[in-house]
């Protein structure tokens, strides 16, 4: 006949149960970290791709500006010389405009965000829950 298990073998499975849990809990944190990791590493390269047109938008709208301000000046002056200023000033809002409208069209789309970390760590959540 078989003999009854004593307490001893029943705490050996308990303590392996919880080094299995422990391991596996383990394994589940570092790859969301690696995932979180890959995640940052792409959203620091738009960051930097936003603020590099940022710049070039806040330039550009400064020259506008300045260009706006001297076709006035020369309006003022009736001569003849304005409708180059005229050309560089239309030139430099319509590239201030387009590169606000990128900006704000690459934000819309929403990668600077976690997505697929955040969904994850919402399937985990859900499941420990």
């Amino acid at each position: 006949m078989e003999q009854p298990k004593t307490g001893q073998d029943s705490a050996t499975g308990l303590i392996g149960g919880a080094f299995g849990l422990a391991k596996n809990l383990l394994g589940l944190v570092i790859s969301r970290l690696e995932l979180a990791a890959l995640e940052l590493a792409e959203i620091r390269g738009n960051l930097l791709k936003i603020a590099v047109l940022f710049a070039l938008a806040l330039t550009a709208g400064w020259f506008a500006v300045a260009y706006w301000s001297v076709l006035i000046v020369l309006l003022a002056w009736d001569s003849w010389g304005w409708k180059i200023l005229l050309l560089m000033a239309l030139a430099f809002t319509v590239l201030a405009i387009a590169l606000a409208l990128y900006i704000r069209a690459f934000l819309r789309q929403g990668k600077i965000a976690l997505p697929d970390t955040m969904a994850e760590l919402r399937k985990d959540r859900d499941a420990l829950l």
